[in-house]
């Protein structure tokens, strides 16, 4: 683990480093350029679709930097991952999903945010998708340099809303559906959070907090990976491959069922073989997970590959498809296998160029994780994901991947927390003359694991320790509540989604109104 953090470090840190990766960029965009020019060469309006094909690959690149992160970060920052094998898999399963599951047809118009029927001129529509998708991409790009995660379809929302108000006015947008998209940003974390919490809680009374953590590991850990499997085989076919394949949810639950029953029996195997190696304490748990989380970041990058690069090249394929049918406004669009290698190359490029900075906010900066944690998270992104499509509710999955990882920063927050009150209600009993005899336990209480904790606390109960003054305890409580979460990315991370929407909107409208004031 030190050795990608470090490894890390360097990567972020150098400026040479840096100049390779926009070189390298530069070089994928010119590439788009050359390639959209070759074949476009004599149509009508080629310069505006090699422009806009350039943009839609830009916005490609910022969606792997930035939103990828969510998919791989924990796995990384426990250590089942390492960065550079982290950064391979999700560009792979990235790249295949846009490519095997992002289907024939998208809706250009994201979430019918807006009536495009509202513009009376068709070269309007192409203003403002074209505006729409650089506003989109630059928040991004802002977003990802500043390490803050945020979502990748608010960002083309907030810019096709921006960009569809200045051509058409208030009365283009859609309030209802923009509302149910403001209420996500309270749903998708919490919900995220909530279940998170709720499966480390789960993991902690049946097996961590264990004597005996090996058979309770024999029997609870089956059953709680086989509980992912079916999340993951659901989510897959409800998200992943539903361009592909149509099912209902009773069909993708079933599937999923299938899968878990699978994994099931392969898990009790190989939890029974490991069992007699391994160390009975909460890093031989850890160990158990390290399988199922490595197969989650494939998983949710193949899903999120298939639905998320969308957000790149719905716009341009639109664009397309408007601009070879005369600049006539268009509210579905066919997208020819170009436009889906630019969305699918360039959310890799973006990944491996520029995710490492969000994959260390992800993974290692707002809580420490270990791989029972990061399982959590992942399964906690699956189920919620499921839940929120079956009530109708707007979520996204950058929200639900953070959420989940304050979630069991939080729960961490408040065991440590509580077995700290639990401390220093014994030790209020005791003899204030013994404060020496006090003061390497506590130094070996606050560094301790929620696990070791409760072996300490034992402890206490049999020697006679010494109490705490209340102002004492106060500050002891907050000390290791600053350990748990980091407060200045909370409030970073929660500024960013909340200004996402306005920003990019206010960014697609100067953009609306610069193109049209050059192209007319």
């Amino acid at each position: 683990m030190a050795r990608s953090s470090g490894f890390l470090d360097t990567l972020l840190s150098s400026p040479t480093t840096e100049r390779y990766r926009v070189g390298i960029s530069l070089l994928f965009l010119l590439g788009v350029w050359l390639t959209v020019g070759s074949f476009s060469q004599g149509m009508p309006n080629s310069m505006l679709l090699m422009a806009a094909a350039v943009i839609g690959g830009y916005m490609a690149i910022n969606i792997g930097a930035n939103d990828v992160a969510n998919n791989v970060g924990p796995a990384v920052g426990s250590g089942a991952l390492s960065l550079g094998a982290a950064v391979v898999i999700a560009a792979i399963f990235e790249a295949g999903g846009a490519i095997i599951a992002g289907g024939d047809v998208v809706s250009t118009i994201k979430g019918g945010i807006i009536d495009p029927s509202n513009l009376e001129d068709g070269r309007a529509f192409v203003w403002l998708m074209t505006a729409a998708l650089l506003a989109g991409a630059l928040w991004l790009n802002l977003a990802t340099w500043m390490g803050a995660p945020v979502s990748t379809t608010h960002s083309i929302v907030g810019g096709v809303l921006g960009a569809g108000i200045a051509a058409g006015g208030w009365g283009i947008a859609d309030w209802a559906v923009m509302g149910k998209i403001a209420a996500s940003w309270v749903i998708s974390p919490v919900l995220g959070g909530a279940l998170a919490a709720l499966f480390l809680f789960a993991i902690k009374k049946t097996v961590l907090y264990r004597k005996e953590v090996i058979p309770a590991a024999r029997t609870f850990v089956p059953w709680l990976v086989a509980i992912m499997a079916w999340a993951f085989g659901t989510y897959l076919m409800i998200k992943g491959v539903k361009k592909i394949v149509k099912v209902d949810f009773l069909e993708a639950t079933l599937i999923g069922l299938a899968a878990a029953a699978v994994v099931f029996f392969i898990m009790r195997t190989l939890v029974g073989r490991m069992a007699s190696t391994m160390e009975n304490s909460s890093a031989g748990v850890n160990t158990l997970f390290t399988w199922p989380l490595i197969f989650a970041a494939a998983l949710l990058s193949f899903a999120h590959g298939a639905n998320d690069v969308a957000n790149a090249i719905g716009p341009l394929a639109a664009i397309n498809d408007a601009l070879a049918a005369g600049s006539s406004v268009v509210t579905s669009a066919s997208i020819p296998m170009w436009v889906m290698m630019v969305g699918a190359l360039g959310l890799a490029v973006g990944l491996m160029l520029f995710g490492p900075r969000l994959i260390k906010t992800v993974g290692s900066e707002i809580t420490e994780l270990d791989k029972t944690r990061a399982f959590c998270i992942a399964l906690s992104a699956a189920l919620t994901v499921i839940l929120a499509s079956q009530l109708g509710l707007p979520v996204s999955s950058t929200h639900i991947a953070i959420g989940g990882v304050f979630g069991v920063g939080f729960l961490r927050e408040y065991l440590k927390s509580n077995y700290a009150t639990q401390l220093h209600k014994i030790m209020e009993h005791h003899d204030p003359a013994e404060q020496e005899r006090l003061k390497p336990f506590l130094d070996d209480f606050r560094n301790a694991s929620v696990e070791e904790m409760e072996n300490l606390l034992k402890q206490a109960k049999k020697k006679k320790q010494v109490p705490l003054s209340k102002s004492e305890r106060k500050r002891l409580k907050k000390i290791y509540r600053e350990e748990m979460v980091k407060r200045s990315h909370l409030v970073r991370i929660a500024a960013a989604w909340i200004i996402t929407v306005p920003a990019s909107a206010m960014m697609a409208a100067i953009l609306f109104f610069t193109l049209r004031g050059l192209l007319i």
